[in-house]
């Protein structure tokens, strides 16, 4: 007889997103692997003397969830040592927040935080709320990102270390924004426009190795508190690999980490990326780290009119009335990374948040499809705007869409996509009932700390009602693209491991894979979709060890 399991899972509610066996009772672990799953009686036959016997009473277990798209090393980081706000923090509130955290550091200290909604940006377009901010910080240094991580705003201290003047010209795809009568930079920087002021951060306080590798720490253990177990870092450079390989020499990498090499930084002023990253990946490939993507961002963000689209947008002072954007790469461009990368055996997430990015990065994809590249694996991320025509391209070319939460239900920032774009962008943003429908592979990212929160049910509640799971934003947004609660969980489960590829190791309870599960405090199938985003981890396990255990209350 083979040898009894370490553990058995036993007396649940398993939804197991193994097709072959959909629902189950239990199953057993040996090894951190599964090796029996089905009814209690058959999998009771693999108890040993020393079996570990977990009777869960009834509790629905489904896989360890999977993000497809997070910046874990930023959201750690921010947790750790920077200051932290809402995007639906007034302007007043975060001079306030400003000043209280001014009044821990030392007087040439930074204030770095985030993330300021997007609908801030007319605010922090003015020579007053530089003043404001400075007052607040006391002469110390201050840089504050927005919600998309695309834009910064920094005080008049940062800009002198940055070496930003009225003198200074905006370059490439980065805007300097300045004031309309004096023509000094108020402070707000578009896009690559904030690289100097990240620069400037990296001489005066970088974080040394081992900090990086606690913000690498502490992002997968609140990952564990909402039951992820496996997650796609999707701008990684020497810091974030170099973090990973560190934990999990150390034992400590509790997750299925696969990262996302940066071939250009327009906006995090990362170094190095491009050729010299690449080369330098497979050093930092572990038991549970697998570089294997290459990220592009091929265009911005819609607030901004940094993102490149079909139709031109509204007209503005700046733009004026046939505005589209561009991608930052031009077709050849695109095409020579993706056969380079292919050729090299590696994938790619492709940045494409307007509708003329997601055709032009198709049409690459497609060039190298047909040049032989069948395995390696595409991602589009975000595509908030499809183009009807490009949505069965998607399935045809084997291209997965990474979406995002706060895209496809009321928020700040489709309300600020609304103040750009013309029409109903209810009829127009996140399609993902039409992707599903024409065949694509659609997997759930939550670009944390983009998204306040990595919470699946979130996504999961946003996805199957197309409504904000918080309550703030009323209505609903694109009704007709909601999906079912059996496709979102796919979703946040074996969809997310196949578009990142693990799903070799994760992604389904199925005989031989990594024993990665979470137990919930409710049964989702039973509940009114509107209280989805209510339903909580109560225990998260990795390759059959509890990593994380909600505290027990009492009343």
């Amino acid at each position: 007889m083979p040898r009894p399991a370490d553990l058995i899972i036993t007396n649940a509610a398993v939804t197991t997103m193994d097709p072959d066996m959909p629902d189950a009772q239990a199953f057993a672990v040996q090894d951190g692997r599964i090796i029996a799953v089905g009814p209690i009686a058959a999998v009771d036959a693999f108890r040993g003397d020393d079996t570990v016997m977990h009777d869960l009473g009834g509790a629905r277990v489904m896989p360890g969830f999977g993000d497809v798209h997070n910046h874990h090393i930023i959201a750690g980081q921010a947790d750790l040592f920077e200051l932290v706000f809402g995007v639906t923090a007034t302007f007043d509130e975060i001079v306030e927040a400003v000043r209280q955290r001014a009044a821990t550091l030392g007087a040439d200290e930074w204030v770095i935080g985030g993330s300021w909604g997007s609908t801030l940006a007319g605010t922090f377009s003015s020579l007053e709320a530089r003043r404001r901010i400075d007052e607040a910080a006391g002469g110390r240094p201050v840089t504050l990102g927005d919600d998309s991580h695309h834009n910064r705003f920094a005080n008049t201290r940062a800009l002198e270390l940055a070496g930003i003047t009225r003198d200074s010209q905006s370059t490439g795809g980065g805007v300097i924004v300045r004031d309309p009568g004096t023509g000094e930079p108020t402070g707000l920087l578009l896009e690559e426009a904030g690289i100097p002021i990240a620069d400037a951060i990296a001489r005066t306080q970088m974080l040394s190795d081992e900090q990086l590798a606690q913000s690498s720490k502490r992002a997968i253990d609140i990952l564990h508190q909402y039951g992820i177990t496996a997650f796609q870092d999707a701008g990684a450079s020497t810091n974030v690999l170099g973090a990973l390989k560190t934990l999990d020499d150390r034992g400590e990498l509790h997750a299925w980490t696969v990262t996302s090499m940066m071939v250009t930084d327009p906006v995090l002023g990362f170094s190095p990326v491009g050729d010299e990253l690449i080369a330098q990946g497979e050093r930092y490939r572990t038991t549970h780290h697998r570089p294997d993507f290459v990220k592009i961002f091929l265009d911005g963000v819609p607030p901004t009119r940094t993102a490149a689209f079909l139709e031109d947008y509204l007209p503005d002072h700046d733009h004026g009335a046939h505005h589209r954007g561009q991608t930052s790469f031009t077709p050849e461009e695109l095409e020579g990374w993706l056969r380079k990368t292919a050729e090299a055996g590696l994938s790619a997430k492709i940045h494409c948040t307007g509708d003329a990015a997601v055709r032009v990065a198709l049409d690459a994809i497609e060039a190298v499809r047909e040049a032989g590249h069948d395995q390696v694996r595409y991602q589009i991320a975000h595509g908030q705007f499809v183009h009807p025509d490009d949505r069965p391209r998607f399935a045809a070319l084997g291209v997965a869409a990474d979406i995002s939460p706060f895209l496809w239900f009321p928020g700040v920032i489709p309300t600020a996509i609304a103040e750009v774009r013309p029409g109903d962008i209810a009829s127009e943003i996140q399609p993902n009932r039409d992707l599903i429908d024409a065949g694509a592979l659609v997997a759930g990212g939550s670009d944390w700390p983009v998204s306040e929160s990595p919470n699946p049910w979130e996504g999961i509640h946003g996805l199957v009602t197309r409504s904000d799971p918080h309550g703030n934003f009323p209505g609903t947004l694109g009704l007709d693209q909601a999906i079912s609660l059996e496709e979102a969980i796919a979703v946040f489960t074996i969809n997310a491991a196949r578009a990142i590829g693990v799903d070799d190791v994760t992604g389904s309870i199925a005989v031989g894979k990594s024993a990665d599960f979470v137990v919930l405090d409710r049964d989702p199938f039973a509940v009114d979709p509107d209280t989805l985003v209510q339903t909580t981890v109560t225990e998260t396990w990795f390759a059959g060890e509890k990593v994380y255990a909600a505290a027990l209350t009492t009343s």
